[in-house]
Parts: C-alpha cells; sequence; structure tokens
C-alpha cells in the first residue's frame, strides 16, 4: 500500500513539473491568429498555408526606447502580441533602455522566469524571496554580466551610472505578464479602499489618498 502511495506521489510531482510551463507545441509551429476571436488559453493558430515569413520577424530592438517619464526607463517586449510566431513556444524577450539614474520599477512576472543580460552601462539589479524571510537578494552587474529573476517574484534594475544603460531579457513564457506593484496597489480601477492601504502600509489615510494621486 505504501508503495502504491509513493508511486502516486512521484507521478503527481512528474506531472506538476510537465506542466508548470507554457504548454509544449504539438507541431512545428502555432502562429497566433491575433484576429481571432475566440478565447483559447494562449492565441488561436493561424492556418499553416496562410502563414508568412514576417510572423516569424520582429525588427527594431536596435532602437533605443523613450526614457523621458517618471521612472526613467522604457521597455520594448517582444511578447506573442509583437510577434505572432512565438506562440506555443514559451519564450519572449525585451529590451530595457534607462536613462541616468533611472528604474525599472519594483514588477513581477507572474508568468515567467527572466534572465537579463546588461548591454551597456552598470545596473543594481535585485529581487525579495516570499513570505515571511522578504529577503532582498541584490548585487551590481556591469556590462557583458548576466542575472536571474526567478518566476513570479517581485524585482527591479536601476541605472547606478551616468550615462544610458541597456539590457535585454529573454522570458521563459510567450506572455509573461507584467504586474508593477505601485501602479497595481495604488493606481487599481476602482481604487482600493485607503482604510485598506492605510493600514496595510501602516500610514495615515491621506498619505494614501496622495499617493493614489500620481496614479
Amino acid at each position: 500500500m505504501m508503495s502504491r502511495f509513493l508511486l502516486f506521489g512521484l507521478l503527481f510531482a512528474t506531472c506538476s513539473l510537465a506542466f508548470a510551463s507554457d504548454p509544449s507545441s504539438l507541431q512545428d509551429f502555432c502562429v497566433a491568429d491575433l484576429k481571432n476571436k475566440v478565447l483559447v488559453n494562449g492565441v488561436v493558430c493561424k492556418d499553416p498555408n496562410q502563414v508568412k515569413v514576417q510572423d516569424f520577424l520582429f525588427r527594431g530592438l536596435n532602437r533605443m526606447g523613450n526614457t523621458s517619464n517618471a521612472v526613467g526607463s522604457n521597455v520594448t517586449a517582444v511578447t506573442v502580441t509583437q510577434l505572432p510566431g512565438l506562440n506555443t513556444l514559451g519564450i519572449s524577450m525585451a529590451r530595457i533602455d534607462f536613462a541616468p539614474r533611472g528604474i525599472n520599477p519594483p514588477h513581477t512576472h507572474p508568468r515567467a522566469t527572466e534572465i537579463l543580460t546588461v548591454i551597456e552601462g552598470s545596473l543594481q539589479v535585485g529581487f525579495v524571496t516570499s513570505n515571511p524571510e522578504n529577503r532582498l537578494i541584490t548585487t551590481v552587474l556591469q556590462k557583458g554580466d548576466v542575472f536571474v529573476f526567478p518566476e513570479g517574484l517581485i524585482h527591479f534594475q536601476k541605472n547606478v551610472g551616468n550615462g544610458y544603460a541597456l539590457a535585454i531579457a529573454g522570458l521563459s513564457s510567450q506572455n509573461p505578464g507584467v504586474i508593477t506593484i505601485a501602479n497595481a496597489v495604488f493606481g487599481s480601477n476602482p481604487d482600493i479602499s485607503k482604510d485598506i492601504l492605510a493600514k496595510a502600509f501602516q500610514v495615515d489615510v491621506n498619505t494614501v489618498y496622495q499617493i493614489q494621486s500620481k496614479f
């Protein structure tokens, strides 16, 4: 009896690992039909006979993004929305530009691990472990350095150099998603109750009002 339970446990663990990322493709490709209104977990495949080379091509990652904003950074994403040929392949990428002292604010990717390579400049990077430790893992990266942010954990980057910085990120999902913590908490629609936020952040309601007004 015990061996049967053990076998079941191993089978369950193996299946859980097998389904822990985007589903594997069962054909050569499944180019996303972005105009199709059918709702599925992912995107409906385009007729293979209608597929063109452009479905597998994205141009423009050589162009710097506009960092003239409140946080001083810009993310140029290449997900299934921008590159339909990524559908079912379980990968995507992004270019991240930073003005001097610019930041990519604390955020999470609910569906992807991120691996980041610094192309130019110096970046302070870090992520925070889950409750209850909430340990900050952080370091400064130089040109050519690579850092990984585990799936779902809050992480950030900051340009600590005097010039512009550039990084390229790879992500383990065709649609990794982004939850920017400040925007989600203080800029939700409709607003989260000020009483809830005041208690959660241990501040007065007026402080919450002032922060919400910025989002």
